[in-house]
């Protein structure tokens, strides 16, 4: 299985994006998640993961998606790492829609690689709060924070997005680990 560097491909799209949407007056209100105007532009649930509020939520989602994302992609294959991106970051939108008027952002897709990881790769040490933890405790955290975040009114924040990906991640997590102990079943007999 080859590394294709998806996950640093998707980092520098995004990049790309944001410049357009600080120099291109409009773009951002013509590819943004509006809950209001979903109907007549449907793609709006795609285009929205790709945008980003502020340099801050950029930067966040970068850091998140190069490097839990490489190492997903490394661990699954580019196939299964970008099916998990985009059904993820698809299905965080959908949910937005009955929630918030507007969204935009690629942290439900990360979330969904977030979700896959834990499943995956449960003990792996990562650092949240300048503090080492295994991988299942720190999505244990970072729900409850969505949850939390949930009844906070006016975060500018799509925590059921989060949480949507979270949830998106960890069906796909078991269903890649149930296919891989089927593959090494086939393979002992």
């Amino acid at each position: 299985m080859k590394f294709r560097f998806y996950a640093i491909k998707l980092s520098v799209i995004i990049i790309i994006i944001f410049i357009l949407q600080k120099l291109v007056q409009g773009f951002t209100d013509l590819f943004i998640l509006n809950a209001s105007l979903v109907l007549i532009r449907p793609y709006t649930l795609l285009t929205s993961i790709f945008l980003h509020s502020n340099i801050g939520h950029l930067l966040y989602n970068l850091f998140a998606l190069a490097l839990f994302g490489s190492i997903l992609e490394k661990l699954i294959g580019y196939k299964k790492f970008l099916l998990i991106f985009f059904l993820a970051g698809l299905l965080a939108s959908f949910t937005s829609i009955f929630f918030y008027n507007a969204v935009l952002g690629a942290s439900g897709a990360i979330f969904g690689i977030l979700g896959t990881l834990t499943y995956l790769k449960p003990k792996m040490v990562v650092w949240v709060f300048n503090m080492p933890m295994p991988m299942f405790v720190a999505a244990i955290i970072w729900a409850l924070l969505d949850i939390i975040g949930v009844f906070s009114p006016n975060t500018g924040i799509a925590n059921l997005a989060h949480l949507t990906g979270l949830f998106v991640g960890l069906i796909f997590g078991y269903y890649i680990s149930k296919e891989e102990k089927q593959k090494i079943i086939a393979e002992v007999h």
